[in-house]
């Protein structure tokens, strides 16, 4: 089950308290105090581990509670510190409490201290002076922190896939990686984020994120669509999918998609984008012209032949911007299904990505 925000509650643990204790041994008069110090409660650590995707194991959990610490023994001796919690977190966790961001969670193998357990107190060993021999008192460990936490996973991906249901995101994150999302031909066939990696050559890859497709309203909570659009947050680049084919003018599609993501986040409408025209092949060829010419026009834009330089061989169709100031970068004609134009566009989405990370 994919779960990508739970509300928790978390503790840290008491300290033990000190020991009141007094040496009683034969042959030793007036031992004195000998009473050990309390240990320590346990921490709360949150570590990332990419072993894990979701944040389900957290789901019926709701309150975690580090170990507290033993209480101190006679004989000075210490009592045992309560065993940290470690909070096993996928990569992208966000951690909140408060009403703010306390974390960010991106690099695996991260551990971070959240919460610090209590002091042990002292025992009554320390309280012993020379006007006070007999100290019979000590110290009670001190409490641990408690915070109420929301996790927040928000998938780490270059390539962000946005479109309408059943637009074909799907399908072409399973032509383009090793995923293996569902495909079907009806609406809202992916019910949960889905990551590929795209093999470019040796020595460039990138990550592309699949999330259920958006409608009217997403924005507001329509759908399924706004509870993902978290997940392409952190992408460097969004990747538009509008259906050639579909009953849906191309020019509606395309302005209610890009509302839909400004209104959820603006910074994301701001984004460097490109836009796939899918299902090509469901036309004629003069069909898909006519109706890439109309987005064309819409757009103020025309087609050139800027996607030579990734082989592609219908220029006519297609756009390219040279101007990395322009959010939109190209415009493509594909068919997942039956491959036409996924080179170009695999090394197209390459070449955004590293100009977004600056290599």
């Amino acid at each position: 089950m994919f779960v990508d925000s739970v509300e928790i509650t978390v503790s840290s643990g008491h300290g033990g308290a000190g020991s009141r204790s007094f040496r009683r041994e034969k042959f030793v008069p007036q031992g004195g105090p000998d009473g050990g110090d309390g240990g320590k409660g346990g921490d709360v650590y949150f570590v990332v581990d990419r072993n894990t995707d979701t944040l389900s194991h957290y789901k019926n959990r709701r309150i975690l509670k580090a170990k507290n610490g033993q209480p101190g023994q006679k004989k000075r001796m210490f009592g045992k510190s309560g065993e940290d919690l470690i909070l096993t977190v996928p990569p992208g966790t966000t951690v909140y409490a408060d009403g703010e961001e306390w974390m960010d969670l991106t690099r695996e193998g991260e551990k971070i201290k959240f919460l610090e357990g209590g002091k042990g107190g002292l025992g009554n060993y320390h309280f012993k002076s020379s006007t006070n021999q007999v100290p019979d008192y000590a110290q009670q460990g001190l409490p641990g922190e408690t915070k109420e936490v929301r996790l927040e996973l928000k998938l780490i991906a270059d390539v962000g896939l946005v479109g309408y249901p059943n637009v074909g995101k799907s399908t072409l994150i399973s032509a383009l990686s090793n995923a293996k999302p569902q495909v079907a031909n009806y609406e809202f066939t992916t019910l949960t984020p889905s990551l590929g990696v795209v093999d470019v050559d040796m020595f460039h890859s990138f990550v592309i994120a699949d999330i259920p497709g958006i409608i009217e309203g997403a924005s507001e909570g329509r759908g399924l669509g706004h509870e993902f659009l978290q997940h392409i947050q952190r992408g460097k680049t969004l990747l538009y999918l509008i259906d050639l084919s579909n009953y849906r003018e191309v020019t509606y599609q395309y302005d209610t998609l890009k509302e839909e993501v400004a209104n959820y986040s603006e910074e994301l409408g701001a984004r460097a984008y490109a836009i796939a025209l899918t299902k090509m092949d469901a036309l004629s060829f003069e069909e898909v012209k006519e109706r890439t010419q109309e987005l064309f026009a819409h757009m103020g834009i025309e087609a050139n032949a800027g996607m030579e330089r990734f082989g592609l061989s219908l220029e006519q169709l297609s756009y390219y911007s040279e101007d990395e100031k322009n959010p939109l970068r190209f415009v493509l004609p594909i068919s997942s299904a039956a491959r036409t134009n996924l080179e170009p566009l695999k090394y197209a989405l390459s070449e955004l990505c590293q100009e977004e990370s600056g290599e």
